[in-house]
């Protein structure tokens, strides 16, 4: 029986996209930083100039999976990390959001074989957002493992 894992060790040959809602980026910057450090600490070079990492800012999260399926067709990446923020409001504009923009996610990464890593944060308030991005804890970083986890599998099935 074979047995396959992704490996979080030094990952220089991974090439990586990330894809940023700029709507809350109070919220998404925050997460891009935490994933980047993440990201810089497992041997991917984050610099200005790196041929290993491309950002792409997008409006908002509905707008995620349009440029996460650019980048996963390009061929120029393994794997793409997709950060936005969705905060619960008074109308029904939430559970649209979230849910095109989640759909939107899988369905790149089904029909494209590239890994998309979803790291949209769906909260009730901002101090919940503000928690998940830092306060407490930093989910970017989480999503930069859970990308290069997938990245280091997806070489290793080739």
């Amino acid at each position: 029986m074979a047995t396959f894992e992704g490996l979080f060790t030094q990952s220089s040959s991974l090439k990586v996209g990330i894809v940023v809602a700029r709507f809350n980026d109070l919220i998404t910057n925050k997460l891009l930083s935490g994933c980047l450090d993440c990201l810089s600490r497992h041997g991917i070079d984050v610099s200005a100039n790196s041929s290993q990492l491309d950002t792409a800012w997008v409006p908002g999260s509905f707008e995620l999976p349009l440029v996460a399926q650019s980048f996963a067709k390009s061929g120029r990446y393994q794997v793409v990390i997709t950060l936005g923020a969705v905060i619960r409001g008074d109308t029904p504009h939430f559970d649209v959001v979230i849910s095109e923009a989640s759909k939107g996610i899988s369905a790149v990464s089904r029909e494209t074989g590239i890994p998309i890593v979803f790291g949209v944060l769906t909260t009730d308030n901002m101090q919940q957002a503000l928690e998940r991005a830092g306060i407490k804890n930093n989910l970017g970083w989480n999503y930069a493992l859970q990308a290069l986890e997938l990245g280091s599998l997806m070489q290793k099935l080739g």
